[in-house]
């Protein structure tokens, strides 16, 4: 083929073909029907349009290599036409837009698929989402999302993926994983959370850690842990479980006072938990309590009310009696202001 004579090197006993740094803007068209590996690697290819690869022209197509390519769009049907399509790079991208149907409606029989670098456009983020969430990777055991800065995952992110074996969210900025669902991953082993921004792991990520029947190891070195009152629940999870890679050398980052200390060596009298673990429970007591106060402050008043209730009565009188002198003082005045006769009698009073 063309394409094995000037723009790619290809080897038919090793069935691979490889296109690389030769400044390529899309896929070319005559490969070599007996490829296996595939790498595209190095080149200008914006963009990975739908039916980029000829269908049936690559039915033993199993690896394929298209990092550092700039590319920016993979648009829907662009990998469709590769039945035997088992590993896709796409590292070093700078994606943009990647649809979720771009594996075809059917799904695909990835296995592995590699993103490390190519998600710093976070806008791309929900779509990849999206795609995996549909079922169209079901089959997928490796999926490396490492370098890409993310510093929350969509919900629901890996609900659709039970083949799940291998899951690499390292060296990102993740500052936690209290929307992350891991539940339906029975078969992970591998978990790589190690260079984030964790300060902890609640205790309902770490439920589903210990429901995880398949998971060996879990990374979680290099993140910034704040040793308050709220690890307890992962320094008690670490004593326990055999699950955690390099545990030892796990040590908090805040406050200063705790800094360098070892995760595995904290107690609870390092951490001054005065606050009650129960918070509810203890509100609803502090309100109980509170109106049985004023219930008995309420008695008390109508019990002196009642033992005083004479005293009560004739002070009312006397208010009473005290208001209609008043009043017939206000009245009496208003008469003589009204009568001019009796106005200026008032006024000569002294005849």
């Amino acid at each position: 083929p063309d394409s094995c004579r000037g723009l790619c090197e290809c080897s038919e006993p090793a069935k691979t073909v490889k296109c690389v740094n030769k400044n390529l803007t899309a896929v070319p068209p005559d490969l070599p029907s007996y490829v296996r590996t595939l790498f595209i690697t190095g080149n200008r290819l914006a963009r990975l349009p739908a039916g980029a690869f000829p269908a049936q022209r690559l039915p033993d197509l199993s690896a394929l290599n298209l990092s550092g390519n700039h590319l920016q769009e993979v648009e829907a049907g662009a990998l469709s036409a590769l039945p035997a399509l088992r590993q896709l790079d796409l590292s070093g991208n700078s994606l943009v837009s990647l649809s979720p149907q771009a594996f075809g409606e059917g799904g695909s029989p990835l296995e592995e698929l590699t993103l490390r670098g190519a998600l710093r456009n976070h806008s791309v983020l929900p779509s990849l989402a999206a795609m995996l969430q549909s079922g169209a990777l079901r089959n997928l055991s490796r999926l490396e999302l490492a370098d890409n800065g993310l510093v929350v995952l969509p919900t629901g992110m890996f609900t659709a993926l039970p083949a799940l074996r291998q899951l690499d969210l390292s060296n990102n900025s993740l500052v936690g994983l209290h929307n992350v669902s891991f539940q339906g991953l029975g078969q992970l082993q591998s978990l790589n959370l190690s260079d984030n921004s964790l300060s902890v792991l609640r205790n309902s990520t770490l439920a589903q850690f210990r429901a995880l029947p398949a998971l060996r190891r879990v990374s979680l070195g290099r993140n910034t842990w704040v040793c308050d009152c709220a690890i307890e629940d992962l320094v008690a999870w670490l004593k326990e479980s055999d699950q955690v890679e390099g545990k030892e050398a796990l040590t908090c980052a805040y406050p200063d006072k705790m800094l360098g200390k070892a995760l595995l060596k904290i107690n609870g009298s390092d951490l001054n938990c005065f606050v009650p673990t129960d918070l509810p429970s203890q509100l609803q007591t502090s309100y109980v309590f509170l109106g049985i106060v004023l219930a008995l402050i309420g008695a008390i008043f109508l019990l002196v009310l009642y033992l005083n209730r004479k005293g009560i009565k004739k002070w009312m009188h006397n208010i009473r009696d005290a208001c209609r002198d008043h009043m017939e003082g206000y009245h009496y005045r208003y008469e003589i202001n009204a009568d001019p006769r009796l106005t200026n009698l008032s006024s000569n009073s002294d005849v």
